[in-house]
């Protein structure tokens, strides 16, 4: 980097540098008013410390050892403050640099500089670039379905109260600095300080639902909207069309919380309803706000202009006969459609308005009723001539009617295939068709299966009795059932199957939604959900096309496929692959497995859809959205991608509106780019061919290490916070499906919650250095390959970036501490001596590879964020380490246990995507 870049780069980050010494002022000054002096000295001769071990190139050790000396010194009332210090300068830094995030993008837009990859005007101009044509684009927003979806996984370790003060922080920060400003951060740091970072209780699934809508309430109502009119802003500046376009509702969002029942006994029926019930309620409140401030604005009189008669009559039936508003024709209509939301609001959930309607009208019946009355009144006001008042609040609200409807978002349901394997056993055995259906070998089971779901008799009768199980997953299905009469079929549309690797398990749900009416069999049948396969282990992921093509070569499955549009959406699971496999043979089975869906689908005539189950960790499937979509086989997006968003990373995206609607915009540009853009890529069959023999060689050090080293799950309990992420309150779903000790039964987010907490983040890389070294030794193997490989093809860039960026992020000088409390020394020795090892092989590897001695080198932005965060993280994890031993060790005092859990939430919120 030359003189000028530097000055540049040092420019650019002048704010930054005063928003973090500003916010560290505030702390500094709160923590002295609220524990004294001399604590606020501990404090800070420990982060001079952590500094000091952090740069010292020469005498590292010396200051390692006075920092261990400085928190050993601590009694556990000091250590809480400590704790609690770090941790809060942690989240103060996340909000410092998000806040700089925002101001680099708006100088960029204002300088009027190119727009930027993962923006929707780069994805537009670079489109046009290759010839497409603003009506080609159009079309594709027609078909095109993108969605994230929102998960209750317990990841996310802030509370709403801490996360709703961080955003009060970040808008101050944001405004214009004056002695207001400076008095209002003053007061929210304080107010930050005094509130506990822990819950009290663990959460249950309300909780979940509650934090869920928070979303909605703080982004996405608001943002998407406006998103849709940027984007249609755009088509028509950059393709020079005579108006902007009106775009079918392509990108929306999902949600599991409240349907997600797969080893969560805490999700019911009444869980469903209550969720759908709380979702209603928010969205009905909020376009009832909408439509009373519109009756507010919309004072258009017919003295001035007479109104077209589609306007006249839908005011006439309004039941509004106020002698004020006779000349009022939009108002009288306004107060129609109020009336008729009023009504439908207290029959589907239950909320009666404060503000009671000036008649009684009937309820809408569904929200494209709505919509249409909105329409009416839209087209009113342009073809009078005033279609700057149909801009604004009303073009706002009639996107949130096409996109909520009535049920703010979609739920998926998910359940284990062993579970509807052992009801649909329990039903045929009870109705006499099968006695002993587990036992039958798989082509046995679809015969059966699709001789009995091509009729219309259900299999459960009202006067046998029946097992718990089977009557908790039917109540299920049939509470989705209602929800669909009531909210309407976008409510709950999909049923998602984990653990699926036969057909049989695509069929056992056709008997269980057949059951509540959701499957009507017939020519054709008629199937009310998409039935979802989720494919998660690699052996699951290796089969999964087979299983589709077997499927969808049923005459009763293709029956289903066909009416549902011609769509088969299949997930794709990045957590439990990477469990059982690790990186690298997780990231090649999942593209591979992508690779032969789309030979399938495509075969068949069958339009694909994939779901991606990432996780906030590169362990768990994430690293930055635009280069991961970009990065997927050709043909796999084609317009229609889902994705979960897990844990601290819906915050991390969604809680301040700006970044939200930033993310949902990447998420749209990567997929169209992704879709639509051409993507040479030379050698790829000879690229193919190394990427299998370097996944089955890193496949095999992985296994070798977590599942054949004698003691090695023995390790990982003691050198790791499991037990205690485990205590944690941080989510209504238990770390485990079943209380084994194996690994198989772990949950793969604990798991890599874990590696995360101390710093090693092993299911981001283990593996990859061995790959690398075993096939560098093959005959005619070479390390220019692996860079030409690099240079030409997404995907491996995108799998290796991301282990960058894991590597940048672990320390095995702190990993070391961690292993310390493994009792067994020889086993301690032994297994962190494997992954030290495998640490540096894998970091030689990627140096080599990618031609750059240091980490992170392409993104100095994330080197420099994690430069700095580094010495905040030091303290916590040296008395994480200190406090476990202690806790081990029988001093069980529930400041110990609380001091533990803090020091948890203080390096998640330093690592920010550490789930």
């Amino acid at each position: 980097m030359d003189a000028n870049a530097d000055f540049a780069e040092e420019a650019k980050e002048h704010l930054l540098r005063e928003d973090r010494r500003l916010l560290g002022r505030l702390l500094g000054e709160t923590i002295r008013e609220q524990v004294g002096e001399e604590m606020l000295d501990r404090i800070e001769r420990i982060r001079q410390t952590a500094v000091a071990f952090r740069r010292a190139e020469r005498g590292a050790q010396d200051a390692r050892s006075e920092l261990e000396a400085l928190l050993n010194a601590l009694n556990i009332e000091q250590t809480l403050h400590v704790v609690r210090a770090f941790s809060f300068f942690s989240h103060l830094l996340n909000i410092a640099e998000d806040a700089q995030q925002h101001r680099r993008r708006r100088a960029h837009a204002e300088a009027g500089s190119p727009p930027r990859p993962g923006s929707m005007a780069y994805a537009l101009q670079r489109l046009q670039a290759e010839g497409l044509a603003g009506e080609e684009l159009i079309a594709w927003f027609g078909r095109a379905k993108v969605s994230p979806v929102l998960t209750a996984h317990p990841t996310e370790v802030q509370r709403q109260s801490i996360l709703d003060c961080e955003r009060e922080i970040a808008r101050l920060l944001d405004a214009p600095q004056d002695k207001m400003r400076d008095e209002g951060l003053r007061r929210e740091v304080l107010r930050l300080w005094l509130t506990s970072i822990l819950r009290l209780t663990r959460l249950e699934v309300a909780d979940e639902i509650n934090n869920g809508l928070a979303y909605f309430r703080m982004t996405f109502l608001a943002e998407l909207p406006r998103l849709y009119a940027e984007l249609e802003g755009a088509l028509q500046r950059q393709f020079g069309l005579a108006h902007a376009p009106w775009l079918a509702p392509f990108l929306t969002v999902g949600t599991w919380i409240g349907g997600d029942r797969d080893g969560n006994p805490n999700v019911s029926a009444r869980t469903l309803a209550d969720a759908l019930a709380q979702q209603a309620r928010l969205v009905l409140g909020h376009y009832l706000e909408e439509v009373n401030q519109l009756g507010k604005e919309l004072s258009v009189s017919t003295r001035i202009r007479k109104v077209p008669p589609a306007l006249a009559a839908l005011a006439a039936g309004s039941g509004d006969d106020s002698p004020y508003r006779r000349d009022e024709p939009y108002r009288r209509a306004l107060a129609g459609v109020y009336a008729r939301l009023a009504s439908g609001a207290e029959a589907l959930s239950g909320l009666r308005p404060a503000l009671q309607p000036a008649a009684q009208r009937p309820p809408y019946l569904d929200a494209g009723e709505l919509a249409a009355d909105l329409d009416t009144i839209s087209a009113a006001l342009v073809e009078q001539g005033a279609g700057r008042l149909a801009e604004g609040r009303l073009a706002r609200l009639r996107r949130q009617v096409s996109l909520f409807g009535f049920h703010l978002a979609p739920i998926d349901l998910r359940q284990s295939s062993d579970e509807h394997e052992a009801v649909v056993a329990e039903l045929l055995a009870r109705a006499g068709v099968e006695a002993h259906y587990a036992a039958l070998d798989e082509e046995v089971r679809i015969a059966l299966l699709a001789r009995e779901l091509a009729g219309p008799r259900p299999l459960r009768s009202p006067h046998l009795e029946y097992s718990q199980r089977l009557q908790r997953e039917l109540e299920v299905v049939a509470a989705a059932a209602d929800a669909r009469k009531r909210f309407g079929p976008r409510a709950v549309p999909r049923y998602v199957i984990s653990h699926c690797d036969s057909v049989s398990d695509l069929l056992e749900v056709g008997v269980l939604l057949r059951e509540a009416g959701l499957l009507r069999p017939g020519t054709p049948p008629a199937l009310g959900m998409d039935i979802i396969p989720l494919f998660e282990s690699v052996a699951d992921l290796e089969r999964g096309a087979a299983v589709v093509d077997r499927a969808l070569k049923l005459p009763l499955y293709r029956a289903w496929i066909d009416s549902r549009g011609g769509e088969q959406e299949v997930m794709l699971g990045y957590s439990d692959s990477n469990k059982d496999g690790g990186y690298l043979a997780s990231s090649w089975s999942l593209h591979e497995a992508s690779t032969g869906l789309v030979r399938v689908c495509h075969a068949h005539g069958v339009r694909l859809r994939l779901f991606h189950g990432r996780g906030g960790t590169v362990g768990r499937g994430g690293g930055p959205s635009y280069e991961a979509i970009l990065a997927q086989p050709p043909g796999s997006v084609d317009g229609a991608l889902r994705l979960t968003e897990q844990g601290e990373v819906i915050a991390s995206k969604y809680a301040d509106p700006e970044s939200g609607r930033r993310n949902l915009e990447t998420l749209a540009a990567a997929t169209l780019e992704a879709s639509l853009a051409a993507r040479p890529r030379s050698s790829a069959e000879r690229d193919d061919r190394v990427m299998e023999e370097l996944a089955s060689i890193a496949f095999r050090a992985y296994r070798a290490l977590v599942k054949e080293t004698p003691g090695f799950l023995e390790y990982f309990r003691a050198s790791t916070p499991i037990a205690e992420i485990a205590d944690l309150n941080i989510g209504s779903r238990p770390a485990a499906r079943r209380h084994t000790s194996r690994l198989e039964d772990l949950r793969a987010i604990p798991w890599v919650f874990s590696w995360s907490q101390c710093r090693l983040m092993l299911p981001g890389w283990y593996g990859f250095g061995t790959a690398v070294e075993l096939w560098l030794a093959r005959p005619g193997a070479s390390v220019e390959a692996l860079r030409a490989m690099h240079e030409r093809w997404a995907f491996f860039r995108s799998v290796l970036s991301n282990m960058d960026m894991v590597l940048a992020k672990s320390d095995l000088a702190i990993a070391s501490r961690y292993a310390e409390l493994v009792p067994d020394e020889a086993l301690r020795r032994q297994v962190f001596g494997e992954i030290s090892s495998e640490w540096h092989r894998t970091r030689r590897a990627l140096g080599a590879i990618t031609g750059r001695d240091e980490l992170l080198a392409d993104n100095p932005t994330l080197a420099r964020s994690i430069r700095n965060r580094f010495p905040y993280l030091d303290p916590l994890n040296h008395l994480q380490v200190e406090l476990l031993r202690r806790y081990r060790a029988g001093d069980t005092d529930a400041r110990t246990k609380r001091a533990i859990h803090l020091t948890i939430n203080g390096v998640a919120a330093g690592l920010r995507n550490s789930g």
